[in-house]
């Protein structure tokens, strides 16, 4: 009874508008009653998208071994350059030369917290930032809000210096810290602004702790309850799979990221990536949407 009345509690404060207080964020994770807090993010994501669900397709390269060429039956809205680069020539190296075979795709690559730790002061953010920037990268890959020096004067100087920081992240969360993480990228979100998604999922997780589907999903309907400024709820498609991702857009995701921009013809027309993302978000009821690193989106 307590459990129920606690999201009693939680559903008439989101119809207030009210920003949700630490106690109902706890009753939330705690709940059992999954199906009530599906309904409640749900109803949170249909009011802010209605039944738009953008997805992206990235083809990766990696800093170490950086692609020379791209497919030929490459279709991918965002070239992604993924690894932590050694140093700052090493960051430029790969950025000019994965511009080069780029063509009008954008480019991102690294997180804030690699060129942090390459550069350290916000000053020397500015100016690595500037360079990158000059090389032809267009964003960051991401914003991680579990990661040292990942904070608003990171963020600005970064900006400052011409790239797009569009998207948060998480690279590593436990079970208590899940909340004090929402906390942080709706903290830092209210500070800068300008962040299109949050991919609450951390992206590692302890072997020795792995969560469970039911926390994942839980998860991710907590981090659309809860910050509530920032207009994306997104879940990684190769990192937790399609099932994972299909069941996520019902309980607050409207985003999936990573969606294969290549098909290898090996299983058919009906299996290739973008029927299968497409078949799924239309399966769940919901309207695709492609959009590019820039969150630009197109028809499908």
């Amino acid at each position: 009874m307590e459990a129920v009345n606690a999201l009693e509690a939680v559903a008439d404060r989101i119809g207030r508008g009210d920003v949700l207080s630490d106690v109902d964020a706890r009753a939330v994770l705690a709940t059992n009653d999954i199906i009530e807090v599906a309904v409640l993010a749900d109803a949170v994501r249909r009011q802010r998208r209605g039944k738009t669900t953008t997805f992206v397709r990235v083809f990766e390269t990696h800093v170490e071994v950086p692609a020379t060429s791209l497919p030929a039956n490459l279709s991918a809205g965002e070239i992604r350059i993924v690894g932590a680069p050694r140093d700052e020539e090493a960051a430029l190296a790969v950025v000019r030369s994965t511009v080069a075979i780029a063509g009008a795709r954008p480019v991102t690559g690294f997180s804030l917290a690699d060129l942090v730790a390459i550069a350290g002061s916000p000053r020397d953010i500015s100016s690595l930032c500037g360079r990158l920037r000059e090389a032809g990268l267009v964003a960051l890959a991401d914003v991680a809000v579990d990661s040292v020096g990942v904070d608003a004067a990171a963020v600005t100087a970064a900006r400052d210096a011409g790239l797009k920081l569009l998207r948060m992240t998480v690279h590593r969360m436990t079970e208590d810290d899940r909340l004090a993480l929402l906390q942080r990228a709706r903290a830092l979100q209210a500070d800068v602004g300008g962040f299109s998604a949050l991919a609450p999922l951390p992206r590692i997780t302890p072997v020795a702790v792995p969560t469970t589907g039911y926390d994942d999903v839980k998860l991710v309907a907590l981090a659309r309850l809860l910050v509530d400024n920032i207009e994306s709820i997104q879940v990684d498609w190769p990192l937790y799979g399609p099932k994972l991702a299909q069941v996520a857009l019902t309980m607050g995701a409207d985003d999936v990221d990573g969606i294969a921009a290549t098909d290898p013809g090996t299983l058919g027309t009906r299996r290739t990536a973008i029927e299968e993302i497409t078949g799924n978000i239309r399966a769940a009821r919901l309207d695709p949407i492609e959009r590019d690193a820039l969150f630009t989106t197109r028809d499908t």
